[in-house]
């Protein structure tokens, strides 16, 4: 892609009937930096990103299972196996830890990640999610109806279905471009493994992390969105909340400067 100027590196992580693929760019004696995409894209959504932060640590994007190059295949598992996707990523690239960063279905991986690895993590930021420790009906009900409105779009067309999600999930008409060129290689056959999601979400105590935590959300986010996280934020002690001004759902597109500058002063210093 045009954006990106930092020499990535294109690695494989081989599983029985399929395989993640994963790209390493920046400075390995450095943090590392985990970034984790939102449902129907691939690790492209962070263009903006990648030279930005490979300036000052290693960056590693994933196309997480269904997505981009990691193609369904034969696979038995199911989205929720990203978690170890990750752990087994961080063994193989030698990084003891690292800041785990994720966008919208990527925060509810990369929060279960920290759920299931706290020890790995340096630091957890979350864009455009919720809390996946707590029961929230009135999310789950607005949820159901856009998961109608994606099958309904999809049984016609997976080019409409790209395109909807691209515009609900973005402001930025450039940017919704990217997100559906993006969205190229999911298709109907990756719904399969999406089901996962739901092993993830579950009614838990809201103990103490032992590491730092970062919520995020687009002005321009859903009023539900919005409301979601700032309940969240006060919940969590010592949580740190901010709204991305001109940005939609994905504010780390819509407005990556914004999106950038909070989340290295965050990496860098614990706080934003």
């Amino acid at each position: 892609m045009d954006l990106i100027k930092s020499k990535i590196e294109h690695k494989v992580l081989e599983k029985e009937g399929y395989a993640i693929h994963y790209f390493v760019s920046g400075d390995k004696s450095k943090e590392t930096i985990i970034f984790l995409h939102p449902a129907f894209a691939d690790h492209w959504c962070f263009a903006k990103q990648i030279d930005f932060f490979s300036r000052n640590y290693q960056v590693i994007t994933v196309d997480l299972l269904g997505h981009g190059l990691s193609q369904v295949g034969k696979a038995k598992a199911k989205i929720d196996s990203s978690a170890e996707h990750i752990e087994e990523i961080l063994k193989i690239e030698e990084r003891k830890n690292a800041h785990i960063v994720g966008v919208s279905m990527g925060s509810l991986l990369a929060q279960y990640f920290a759920l299931k690895h706290p020890e790995r993590v340096l630091s957890l930021t979350v864009l455009g999610g919720y809390n996946i420790n707590k029961e929230n009906k009135e999310l789950a009900k607005a949820q159901r109806k856009e998961i109608f409105k994606w099958l309904f779009k999809m049984i016609f067309s997976m080019d409409a279905f790209r395109k909807y999600v691209a515009s609900v999930s973005l402001i930025d008409k450039a940017e919704q471009v990217r997100f559906f060129e993006s969205a190229s290689l999911f298709t109907r056959r990756s719904f399969v493994v999406m089901s996962g999601l739901g092993k993830i979400i579950s009614r838990r105590e809201n103990g103490q992390q032992p590491f730092p935590l970062l919520i995020l959300s687009g002005e321009k986010d859903l009023a539900l969105a919005l409301k979601t996280s700032a309940e969240w934020h006060k919940e969590i002690k010592g949580s740190r909340f901010y709204i991305i001004e001109k940005a939609g759902h994905c504010a780390n597109m819509d407005n990556s400067a914004k999106f950038n500058e909070i989340l290295l002063n965050f990496v860098r210093f614990g706080n934003a």
